[in-house]
């Protein structure tokens, strides 16, 4: 036992000096690399996410370069006292890349991410190549990626910006798409009844737009970087919404509660303001919105109309006016502007605007906030309610 550990020293010492010795002709024959070369010549994604102890390179592949020009790459195998990968690159004439040389935060030596704390991203450190954590917030915007799309003949299935395939008229039907918010049904009378040529109908949402300019996320990826949760609620929400995605370490902070009760206006059926302003609540409770971005409240949120001889049309979605005033009376307090939509009127909501999708709500602080609503009892009587909730970040 004596003697081979003896073996070893002397193999171990042997090894060290050939590697001192390699490293210092290394300066004469070694191959230029920076991060921007590195990144063109293997493919790696810069602006993708990433977790903690993925590879840069995407499925843990590893990058071998030739020996001969690249002594000094022994090194971090020294280091990491892998003796078994210096006999190997000795006697194969190829050697592990060393990240080391082009990398900066976040990746160590064999590429992969490191000291990551949630979903991170690869981007460049000046020259070299890096991973950064998310910051304290990250939100970015929803965006169609599979549509169909309306055309003299039927519709286009796109992906990703490209044309899938085209389906006849008589066959959409058959189409086998289906959500929590849609179904083959509804496709069928969006073609039928709302579509004009060019006009789009989104199956799958992707994000884009990211606060920490980040890359594109397609609908696969996303509950994966970021959670089944975001995938829900950009799915309740309109194409286009901002999405807050990722929250750190921040403290939340109730504001004042703001109420006013539904009342009654025979005129236009209580029962139906009554279904009307518990529709608003629905529409908008739980709704956040990102540091200085603007957002509505849900899609496939629905009102009944009732008879208004003085509204547009003939009829208007009374009832929705008095949650609509509790809503702003938060909003306002906040500081933010006045929602789109609305008034400071009695009324609250102006005609021509989808209670639910049409109004929009700006939150000009520089952390997110949610907005609450909720309902007390019913009949004329209900309380309805309104409060802001602030994501202050900890320092």
């Amino acid at each position: 036992m004596r003697s081979w550990r003896k073996t070893s020293v002397k193999i171990f010492l042997g090894l060290l000096f050939a590697c001192i010795l390699l490293f210092a002709f290394s300066f004469v024959n070694s191959t230029p690399y920076t991060g921007q070369s590195v990144a063109d010549t293997y493919n790696i994604s810069v602006g993708q996410s990433i977790f903690d102890g993925d590879s840069i390179l995407g499925q843990n592949k590893t990058i071998e370069v030739p020996l001969i020009g690249n002594f000094g790459f022994l090194a971090h195998q020294l280091l990491a006292f892998d003796i078994q990968g210096i006999v190997m690159s000795l006697s194969t004439g190829v050697v592990p890349f060393d990240f080391t040389t082009v990398s900066g935060e976040g990746v160590d030596s064999y590429g992969n991410a490191k000291g990551i704390d949630g979903p991170g991203y690869i981007t460049y450190e000046g020259d070299k190549l890096a991973v950064k954590g998310p910051d304290n917030y990250v939100w970015g915007y929803s965006a169609p990626y599979k549509v169909l799309c309306k055309t003299a003949s039927g519709v286009d299935l796109v992906e990703g910006g490209k044309i899938i395939k085209s389906i006849p008229a008589d066959q959409i039907k058959n189409l086998n798409y289906s959500t929590k918010y849609y179904n083959t049904s509804t496709i069928v009378d969006w073609y039928n009844y709302e579509a004009t040529n060019g006009s789009a109908f989104t199956l799958d949402k992707g994000m884009v737009g990211f606060s920490d300019n980040r890359s594109d996320v397609t609908p696969e990826q996303l509950p994966y970087i970021f959670g089944q949760d975001v995938v829900d609620y950009a799915a309740e929400y309109p194409t286009g919404s901002p999405i807050l995605l990722y929250s750190g370490n921040y403290t939340p902070q109730s504001g004042e509660v703001y109420g006013t009760s539904l009342g009654s206006h025979p005129e236009y059926g209580d029962s139906i303001r009554e279904v009307n302003a518990r529709q608003f609540v629905e529409a908008w409770n739980g709704t956040v919105i990102p540091p200085n971005s603007t957002s509505s409240g849900r899609d496939y949120v629905y009102f009944e109309s009732a008879v208004d001889p003085s509204a547009p049309g003939g009829s208007a979605a009374h009832g929705v006016c008095p949650s609509a005033r509790a809503l702003r009376a938060a909003v306002l307090a906040e500081g933010f502007p006045m929602p789109v939509g609305m008034d400071d009127s009695e009324n609250a909501v102006l005609y021509g605007y989808n209670p639910a999708s049409g109004i929009t709500v700006t939150n000009n602080h520089d952390y997110p906030v949610k907005i609450n609503m909720w309902l007390e009892g019913e009949g004329t009587g209900m309380g309805i309610y309104g409060q802001i909730t602030r994501y202050i970040p900890n320092k």
